[in-house]
């Protein structure tokens, strides 16, 4: 019996970002208020974190809701309809429900049935994830156009006492269209893993919690590890990223690091030696630390505030609980 040949698609060559947006929680929480429960002060927490505020969601707003905003402008800002969107990715590690997926509930509200959708959790590292697998699917043939959204609820998993991480996190939704593009748009994705889950974890268990009436889930980090390792290891990544592009610092326009810690993002300018024309995403000082979020967040700034314009070269990449990275130089929408 002769077997037939499978027939295997394929896409475009290059892909872009075609359509940014961006949403941030309804209210703004300062230092003083974050700095009772952990005998702290709006000093020590500017000194560590360079945080002034960070934005939070309301109780009844979940990560769905948060997300279906920044996808509607990111629709909007590429010119398309939501009908257009054939494949929904949302990288998240603070939605509830195991299933359905955050992302089948969004391609529902949007109007993007029956676009592929399922939910990505790689932290602080989703969004970039994210984009290495959109770039993948268009160029494979597999979608045309990919909706990718980083949206965080961390208030949800805050322990006001803890003074390990509480004071960073913020929430927020930031989402990007990418789709086929004349020229290259989105570099390779430099990716992997660094095991170390121990030094940004769950306190807890989903099974802990119900069966053995453990307290609700929060998060908790060893932070001087996890700022070395940050501040050390993800330096040489970038520098991977940019190498597999084929570009240098020297022809970066931006750097859009995940907003952990403003230390951190001062370490990692240094250690890159970028020059001081390249625009860096500082969106950490009134956001906060938003996890999946951060990148297309500080991103989408940029560009509304006009500190870069469309087509501008960025560095991107993110960074967090696994411990897993991601980085890729792309071109701004």
């Amino acid at each position: 019996m002769t077997r037939p040949t499978l027939t295997q698609s394929s896409g475009p060559a290059y892909t872009r970002i075609l359509g940014i947006g961006g949403v941030r929680g309804d209210r703004v929480v300062t230092n003083d208020e974050i700095a009772g429960p952990i005998d702290s002060s709006d000093e020590w927490i500017r000194q560590r974190t360079g945080i002034v505020t960070r934005t939070r969601a309301a109780a009844d707003v979940d990560v769905v809701d948060l997300a279906e905003g920044a996808a509607r402008a990111a629709i909007e800002h590429a010119g398309l309809q939501p009908a257009d969107v054939d494949a929904v990715i949302v990288a998240t590690t603070t939605y509830f429900h195991q299933t359905p997926s955050a992302a089948a509930l969004l391609a529902d509200r949007l109007g993007a049935v029956p676009a592929a959708a399922y939910d990505l959790s790689a932290a602080c590292a989703g969004y970039a994830y994210g984009i290495g697998q959109a770039d993948a699917l268009v160029r494979a043939g597999a979608a045309q156009h990919v909706l990718v959204v980083g949206a965080e609820k961390m208030s949800d998993f805050v322990d006001p006492t803890d003074r390990s991480i509480s004071f960073l996190l913020g929430d927020g939704a930031g989402a990007v269209v990418v789709g086929a593009s004349d020229t290259p748009g989105i570099g390779p994705t430099v990716w992997g893993s660094a095991g170390q889950g121990h030094l940004i974890k769950q306190t807890a268990s989903w099974k802990e919690a119900f069966e053995q009436g453990a307290e609700w889930p929060t998060l908790r980090q060893e932070g001087a590890s996890v700022f070395k390792w940050a501040v050390w290891q993800m330096a040489p990544i970038a520098e991977k990223a940019l190498a597999a592009a084929g570009v240098t610092v020297d022809d970066l326009d931006a750097f859009i690091p995940h907003q952990a810690n403003m230390r951190i993002i001062d370490q990692m300018v240094k250690q890159l030696h970028l020059p001081e024309r390249v625009v860096i995403g500082r969106d950490i000082a009134d956001t906060g630390n938003t996890s999946a979020a951060s990148i297309p967040l500080a991103a989408e700034r940029l560009l509304r505030e006009g500190q870069v314009t469309s087509g501008a070269l960025a560095l991107q990449i993110g960074f967090g609980a696994g411990l897993v990275y991601a980085a890729q130089v792309v071109v701004l929408p």
